[in-house]
């Protein structure tokens, strides 16, 4: 096993379990504003397990991928936002 090969076994580990962390907030959060932070931060983890798997493999044809998951993502904070503003 190379050094890289282990980095990036750590890393996806590691995402892992911060998306076991950030599903228990989701399942557990209070109110609905901490539900949809914990879906932003779910989006985030899998934008990066997109790009560690692109460098594991060294295929940049998924960082497109990762980059129209993140504008989609923001495009969805930002009504989830105006949502909340409205109905305040």
């Amino acid at each position: 096993m190379t050094l890289q090969a282990f980095a990036l076994y750590g890393v996806m580990s590691m995402l892992a379990f911060a998306l076991l962390l950030v599903m228990i907030r989701l399942i557990k959060g209070p109110t609905l504003p901490d539900r949809v932070v914990a879906l932003d931060i779910i989006s985030v983890l899998g934008i990066g397990f997109v790009a560690t798997y692109c460098v594991g493999t060294g295929r940049s044809a998924y960082l497109d991928v990762g980059i129209v998951l993140g504008l989609l993502v923001f495009l969805g904070t930002v009504a989830f936002a105006r949502y909340l503003e409205r109905r305040v």
